[in-house]
């Protein structure tokens, strides 16, 4: 991290502008230049000038990125790479070999569990699914080979808040690491490595980049030994985040604090319109009291993020209608953007965990709020509710 300020008591808004943020060397620019460069001039064979040689291996406009990514977490090293994915496939590839067991949670984004089923368990990786809000059902389900206990809290899409400081007990007495998937809450609502997690992983394509303009994904981790691991990984597999998408993530990472701020308030306006409609069997949202994991959420969350999901009326064909009849929730995949989305999680985003253990229920719809007048947001809900 750059020592030119003194950053270790500088609060969450401050580092998000200025940690790994210098103004430029050459010019003054106040924002760091997007390097866009494949390779380096060198004073001599191996005389690497800050010791850029190929941006594979580093590019300082990465650079600048992992730095501030590291900072906003309170972890020692941060990593970029070209989307969420790929930075859990890094991960997985770093801490795994053959015949090792992973504990997954029985509520996780699709492309994860597609990743563990169809991808990580035919190169040997066995895999269990467990209540990741029930740190007994976890300890159960550990194995001798198991070498992480995976988890999302808030999770995908159903909002479940896992206990992360009682998890990293469990994960420590099995000599196993604790990964933290903390795209939901992002650094500024949450922070696993202060709660005793090993790694978090984002993809930071959701509220970091927070512009609905940028793919990405991250890793933050306090161990310097792993980081050094994860790095040569990172490096030896290739999918690094570019310079001009780890230049908008950066940018957006500038406002993050404040945007989460209205995400959360929003949405709480949202959970509470929908808990009182008629056609609305079930509101998930970890801010609302009867939440079962709103005390843990509260003790370890700043506050309660944008996302909100909730079950209807009338089933599937009902729950699709509703994200059709939306205007001014846009029917799209993803999340995390200044504009609201509205979607079906079982025929989109969660189509992979059709007849496994993280199946979704079939009459679900999940929003993403943004950041607009929430007015127009309960209007807009209210008219696609029918």
């Amino acid at each position: 991290m750059s020592n030119q300020r003194d950053e270790r008591h500088q609060h969450f808004e401050t580092l998000a502008i200025h940690a790994g943020q210098e103004p430029d060397k050459a010019t003054g620019a106040v924002v760091p230049p997007i390097y866009q460069v494949s390779t380096y001039k060198q004073d001599g064979v191996g005389g690497l000038r800050g010791g850029y040689e190929y941006s594979r291996s580093a590019n300082p406009t990465r650079t600048a990125l992992e730095e501030n990514l590291a900072a906003l977490d309170g972890g020692r090293r941060g990593l970029a790479f070209a989307s969420g994915l790929a930075a859990e496939d890094c991960l997985l590839r770093t801490l795994l070999t053959p015949g090792d067991h992973v504990v997954i949670p029985n509520d996780a984004y699709g492309g994860t569990f597609r990743l563990f089923a169809k991808v990580v368990e035919r190169w040997g990786v066995e895999w269990s699914v467990a209540d990741t809000s029930d740190p007994a059902a976890v300890r159960a389900a550990l194995r001798p080979r198991t070498k992480a206990i995976w988890v999302e809290t808030p999770s995908n899409p159903l909002l479940g808040i896992s206990d992360i400081t009682a998890l990293a007990a469990v994960a420590r007495d099995a000599g196993a690491r604790l990964v933290v998937d903390n795209t939901f809450a992002s650094p500024y609502l949450q922070q696993p490595l202060a709660l005793g997690a090993d790694v978090v992983v984002y993809s930071t394509t959701k509220y970091m980049g927070g512009h609905s303009d940028v793919v990405g994904g991250a890793l933050v981790v306090n161990d310097d030994t792993l980081g050094d691991e994860l790095a040569y990984h990172q490096n030896a597999m290739g999918a690094i985040a570019g310079p001009f998408d780890s230049w908008l993530v950066s940018r957006g990472l500038k406002t993050l604090a404040v945007r989460m701020d209205r995400h959360s308030a929003n949405a709480a306006r949202v959970a509470e319109l929908l808990t009182s409609h008629s056609k609305v069997t079930r509101v998930y949202y970890p801010g609302l009291t009867e939440h079962p994991g709103h005390e843990i959420a509260a003790k370890q969350m700043r506050s309660f993020g944008g996302m909100v999901s909730f079950q209807v009326e009338g089933g599937e064909q009902a729950a699709v209608e509703v994200c059709n009849r939306a205007r001014l929730f846009t029917l799209g995949e993803s999340l995390g953007g200044v504009e609201s989305l509205i979607e079906h999680p079982g025929r989109m985003t969660h189509a992979s965990t059709a007849g496994s253990p993280l199946e979704v229920p079939a009459d679900l719809v999940r929003l993403s709020v943004g950041i607009e007048s929430v007015e127009d947001l309960l209007a807009d809900l209210t008219k696609a509710l029918g």
